[in-house]
């Protein structure tokens, strides 16, 4: 059964660093409509296979669902997925 991003955060305090990379993988399925299930931390944001904008769509629907926000200058060094779930990790604490 494919838990929601409501499911994951549902637990006692923030979500893990296990559940942070499946929301990603989820939100990135959704949003552009292509699996990303093979997604690792180490991928590198380039390697997705997808434009700028919906990079942009996937961190907004990441900030909307865990109730952060990451400002622009966070994103300007974000070259794989581990350094996206550093951030939503900063911004969680």
């Amino acid at each position: 059964m494919r838990r929601t991003m409501q499911q994951l955060e549902g637990n006692l305090g923030r979500p893990s660093r296990t559940q942070l990379l499946t929301m990603f993988r989820q939100t990135a399925t959704e949003v552009v409509e292509k699996d990303f299930h093979h997604a690792t931390e180490a991928t590198a944001i380039g390697d997705l296979g997808v434009d700028s904008l919906a990079i942009l769509e996937i961190i907004g629907s990441l900030e909307r669902g865990l109730r952060i926000q990451i400002p622009d200058e966070g994103l300007s060094g974000i070259e794989t997925v581990r350094d996206l779930l550093d951030e939503v990790e900063k911004r969680l604490a």
